[in-house]
């Protein structure tokens, strides 16, 4: 059963207001907690930094296919791509990390609220799912953020 937009949206709404959630009852000493130790090692802060960035990165990516683009490059690097961005973020609090994705998601949350079905079944590549139609480009959106909340309450298990 495919989503509407308008449903698509709403489940984007409300994942992003508990995410807001999530993040603003993080510890304040436990902000630069490592995650992630394979590869880039990230912090629990770099997490967030790499959700409010890739918020605004994948809304303009969907919105470019949506236009009739093709979507990212076939030989786009995923991983330097989403580490050149946490370290943009790198000096934000995590308040004002907290600020800029409950903002990117609002515009996101607007945007898919105003596509229609046909939009939803465009196609173009994405950096993680290849090929792919909008509505699972935005599915992704809420279920990614999701993958790192799990990830954060495994490590913050016990607190």
């Amino acid at each position: 059963m495919s989503l509407s937009p308008q449903k698509l949206a709403q489940r984007l709404r409300e994942e992003g207001q508990q995410t807001v959630a999530f993040f603003e009852a993080i510890p304040p000493d436990q902000w630069e907690r490592q995650v992630y130790t394979d590869g880039e090692s990230w912090s629990i802060r770099q997490i967030l930094a790499h959700i409010a960035q890739s918020e605004d990165g994948i809304y303009r990516m969907v919105a470019h296919i949506v236009s009739g683009g093709e979507g990212v490059p076939e030989d786009f690097d995923l991983d330097r791509y989403n580490q050149h961005k946490v370290q943009q973020a790198q000096d934000q609090s995590p308040s004002d990390l907290i600020a800029m994705f409950s903002e990117r998601r609002a515009v996101t949350v607007r945007w898919v609220s105003a596509l229609s079905e046909e939009d939803l079944q465009k196609t173009g590549r994405h950096p993680w799912l290849g090929e792919s139609q909008i509505a699972d480009m935005l599915k992704l959106m809420y279920r990614h953020v999701q993958l790192h909340q799990r990830d954060i309450r495994k490590l913050l298990k016990g607190l």
